[in-house]
């Protein structure tokens, strides 16, 4: 049975604008008014009433909060630590404010000052659950998977399921979304439309099956790192036992996409180049034997140095000789360490390249071609905002995917694709001069951050909406199929 259709905000906001249409400083009406204005996405129009209740009433904790939240959502980071902080300055006891205000620093990687506040949230209510997730993902990061577990079953163990807000006024996509605890999700909060969908937030690795699951068209597993979250993936698999709607991104196929893992299932993939790769622990590489592992693993110097787990550059290192081999891996959490063959991705002017292309419902969609200077590309922090030329092949990889990469690139990737197996992934590759794929990485987390108002952006902006649309297109098409068998 579906629910009933809630009731539309735009009549109350009529009535609210009536209201301030007589008396303009009447706060509670222009607060409630901001904040139904927020939910409906209409950005322009709550940020008027936001600044005016500034104005009203600087130091309200409601207000600076709400204006933070929604100037995050709509990308301005900067104003909402601003706005965050204030709420902190004004009310430092409220752990909401602390919360909001140290996952914006952990966002931004400013991890010990998101710690401070994490912890100042817990000495006001020691049983806040968003504080106790916040601080388990930092403690994670550090390496601490013991620190990291006890805090997760704190703010998880007993708040495993989520029902997210819905505003729309017809009937909605029911969308069952599993995560894991311990990160390594899907990002999907910039796909979801909560006027189109109806979200149920499920953490897999808490999830109590004595609790029925809650009704839902489609299942979108976003458990996506098998490197992290092998436990969550597993759990994952219990939960779609228990439902006969379409699952995307199956954890089982997830469950074969570890860093390592594709390296071995794409080595013999035609004209495609995937580097030489092998696990170690710590203590192989942090003394004196460490240079007959190297031998023995058929590296040559220099190599890259990476933890499991970690993506966007963290804990990811070249190093040009022995010696800066050791001191490194003293510096990466953890007890696992992967050292990885560096495949050339220069083009002829000695720029680094990566480029991205996501995989939706098995077509291939363009994402972005980045070039740096620096061996580590990561396309915000390259030079491409400072570099016109850059911008212009960028754009004519997106305008013609084919044309920029050659069709016997097209071809790897299409059984790259098919390879995986994946509903919803990213690949990030480079193509040599002989047009082979040099294969860096795939997995279903990749990142589409999302791109300022700037116009030098707006080349960029049809082909992420394109891979919007691809997404929020498969799980409308998913949610419809076997629904006349089920009914």
């Amino acid at each position: 049975m579906r629910r009933p259709k809630p009731i539309s905000a735009k009549p109350r906001i009529e009535q609210l604008d009536s209201v301030l249409l007589r008396e303009p400083a009447a706060f509670k009406e222009r607060f409630e008014r901001a904040g139904l204005l927020r939910e409906l996405g209409r950005y322009e129009e709550a940020k008027r009433d936001y600044i005016e209740l500034i104005r009203l009433r600087p130091t309200n904790f409601g207000v600076l909060n709400d204006f933070g939240t929604l100037a995050l959502k709509a990308g301005y980071k900067d104003a909402a630590l601003s706005l965050f902080s204030e709420a902190v300055e004004h009310h430092p006891d409220n752990p909401m404010g602390r919360v909001n205000l140290a996952n914006l620093l952990f966002l931004m990687d400013e991890k010990e000052q998101a710690r401070e506040h994490f912890e100042a949230a817990l000495r006001v209510d020691p049983d806040h659950v968003h504080a106790h997730r916040g601080i388990g993902n930092l403690l994670a990061e550090a390496g601490n998977e013991f620190g990291a577990r006890w805090h997760r079953d704190k703010g998880f163990r007993t708040r495993f399921m989520t029902t997210l807000p819905y505003r729309g006024d017809k009937t909605p996509v029911r969308l069952l979304l599993l995560m894991s605890a311990a990160g390594g999700n899907t990002p999907m909060t910039s796909f979801l439309d909560d006027h189109y969908f109806e979200t149920h937030v499920l953490v897999t690795e808490y999830y109590d099956p004595k609790v029925p699951l809650p009704q839902h068209d489609v299942v979108f597993n976003c458990v996506g790192d098998a490197d992290i979250c092998r436990e969550g993936l597993e759990a994952a698999c219990m939960v779609v036992r228990r439902t006969h709607r379409p699952v995307i991104n199956h954890p089982l196929a997830v469950l074969n996409t570890g860093r390592l893992s594709n390296v071995m299932r794409l080595r013999s993939v035609p004209n495609v180049i995937v580097p030489h790769m092998a696990a170690f622990k710590r203590s192989m590489l942090a003394g004196s034997e460490a240079s007959a592992f190297v031998a023995g693993g058929a590296f040559t110097f220099p190599l890259l140095v990476r933890a499991p787990g970690f993506h966007t550059g963290q804990h990811f290192f070249r190093v040009e000789d022995l010696r800066e081999l050791i001191s490194t891996v003293a510096k990466i959490p953890g007890d696992d360490i992967w050292l990885i063959e560096q495949l050339d991705a220069r083009d002829i002017h000695g720029m680094y390249r990566k480029i991205r292309v996501m995989m939706i419902d098995g077509k291939l969609y363009p994402l972005h071609l980045a070039i740096s200077k620096d061996w580590k590309v990561h396309y915000f922090r390259t030079d491409m905002a400072d570099s016109p030329e850059n911008r212009i092949v960028d754009g004519e990889f997106l305008d013609d995917m084919g044309r920029a990469i050659g069709t016997p690139a097209i071809a790897a990737l299409e059984r790259i694709c098919a390879t995986l197996d994946l509903d919803y992934a990213g690949i990030d590759f480079a193509v040599n001069a002989e047009g082979k794929v040099l294969f860096f990485e795939a997995n279903a987390t990749m990142v589409m951050a999302p791109l300022s108002a700037d116009p030098k952006w707006d080349y960029r902006r049809p082909a992420f909406n394109s891979v919007f649309a691809a997404v929020r297109r498969m799980i409308v098409d998913r949610s419809v199929q076997k629904r006349a068998a089920i009914a």
